[in-house]
């Protein structure tokens, strides 16, 4: 079953409380051309008038420009050539590497949405494909660990 690109788009704005202009910000870091209206488009939900269809590019280039946004430029640049399929695999890997995540964090993640995974299973979902204890990660499995993830950075808004 394919991705919900917009859903998981939608969903890390929400998780992590980022602003259309830091979304924006994250494109340009990347690289990619994105129209405040279009970015628009793909956060509304389905039902809703002047919704686009997110594609896995504009997803992917999302993870990657939030990388650079909460880490900065990586020394090393990728291989522009190399394209690789947006998996739920890879986008559990880009969200662990742009908030800086260990072991111990995406553990809790993953317990605040109430999914208990042994030490096992969490190494496995960051495994190579060929490796022979790769497990991929379920469209669920994502959708939980972004609700987690929603706790986890979640931030009360102060009285002042």
């Amino acid at each position: 079953m394919p991705i919900d690109t917009n859903e998981i788009l939608y969903r890390l704005q929400q998780a992590l409380g980022l602003s259309l202009d830091e979304m924006l910000k994250a494109y340009e870091l990347a690289e990619y051309p994105m129209e405040q209206e279009h970015l628009e488009a793909l956060l509304k939900r389905r039902q809703d008038k002047g919704f686009h269809l997110c594609s896995y590019e504009e997803l992917g280039v999302f993870l990657d420009g939030l990388i650079i946004l909460k880490r900065g430029p990586s020394p090393k640049k990728a291989n522009e050539d190399d394209a690789v399929p947006l998996t739920n695999n890879l986008i559990l890997k880009k969200l662990r590497v742009a908030l800086e995540l260990k072991e111990p964090e995406t553990e809790l993640i993953f317990n605040l949405a109430d999914v208990m995974l042994s030490k096992q299973e969490l190494k496995s979902l960051f495994r190579k494909e060929e490796h022979k204890n790769f497990k991929p990660c379920s469209n669920a499995l994502l959708m939980v660990f972004i609700e987690g993830l929603e706790e986890y950075c979640y931030v009360p808004e102060s009285d002042a």
